[in-house]
């Protein structure tokens, strides 16, 4: 097959080229980093840089294509970052539509069912409604779980202060995903014909901030380590303390606060909270532990 992928070799993406490329698939990779190029090409694959807000450039790269793989960044821009997705969403659709693809698999987040009250989330929830109203495509959305390895982010303030937390309580269940179930998940989903417009939730495991302070802890050496809930104002203080985009950190804390009023998940228990993938947290918290000795 001719597959064409996005997020260029990101945690997912990388391993999902790999993956593609040793079933004997012909691949190209959508990056907008110029820099990227002798990487991709050294794992066998053909570049392509540009934009996927590009259209044209999408279509361009998506013709001949059997099957392709879309992807937006979490945040796009400094400002207007829920649109910036949507218009990216629109554009790849556009060119899905041109190019004449018929087999589309999406990444996207637990909490797209909803349209408001998840912060970022938003802008999958809006590329979702596009990709439905196309007509002649088999389209499988893979909506993943909060990503393992954000918790590598946590790293410095548990090593320096020993906090550890987010705006939502300890005890709040949250839907994770390890990047390498998804990457399986979607390279999986990439060689099958599909089934009109479906959803399909990809998760590893499902714990509470309490559960994976524990865990964490107990790795590091830090049996005391627990969960913190921090207040809005002061988580999203202390993002714009250490360079993020006002917008974005505003976004974020509304994710925060969707936990909480259990917006994110909701959806994602209504319908049984199945946990489709192999690495669960504990296996985790080995990486998670290499990494905080390495930091």
């Amino acid at each position: 097959m001719k597959i064409t992928t996005t997020g260029s070799l990101g945690n997912v993406a990388k391993p999902l080229v790999k993956k593609l490329i040793a079933a004997g698939h012909q691949v190209t990779v959508i990056s907008t980093r110029d820099d990227r190029k002798g990487e991709i090409e050294a794992l066998g694959a053909t570049a392509a840089i540009g934009s996927v807000s590009d259209a044209a450039f999408l279509t361009n790269a998506f013709l001949g294509a059997d099957a392709v793989y879309t992807m937006v960044p979490p945040a796009m821009g400094a400002t207007n970052m829920i649109q910036n997705i949507a218009d990216a969403g629109k554009a790849y659709a556009d060119a899905i539509k041109n190019a004449g693809v018929s087999r589309v698999v999406m990444l996207s987040s637990v909490g797209a069912d909803a349209d408001k009250g998840t912060g970022p989330v938003q802008g999958v929830h809006r590329v979702e409604q596009i990709f439905k109203q196309l007509e002649g495509v088999n389209i499988t959305v893979l909506r993943s779980g909060f990503f393992y390895v954000n918790f590598f982010r946590d790293i410095p303030l548990i090593r320096d202060r020993n906090i550890f937390g987010n705006n939502y309580s300890g005890g709040d269940k949250l839907a994770l995903t390890h990047p390498d179930d998804l990457s399986s998940a979607i390279a999986d989903n990439l060689q099958v014909k599909g089934n009109g417009f479906e959803v399909k939730y990809i998760v590893s495991d499902v714990a509470t901030g309490n559960q994976i302070a524990s865990l964490f802890g107990k790795a590091i050496g830090k049996p005391d380590l627990t969960w913190s809930e921090i207040p809005d104002e002061q988580l999203k203080q202390g993002m714009q303390g250490a360079g993020m985009p006002p917008e974005l950190a505003g976004l974020i804390t509304e994710l925060g606060q969707g936990v909480r009023a259990g917006i994110v998940t909701r959806d994602f228990f209504t319908t049984g909270g199945k946990v489709t993938g192999k690495i669960r947290l504990e296996q985790f918290a080995e990486e998670f532990k290499n990494r905080y000795e390495q930091a």
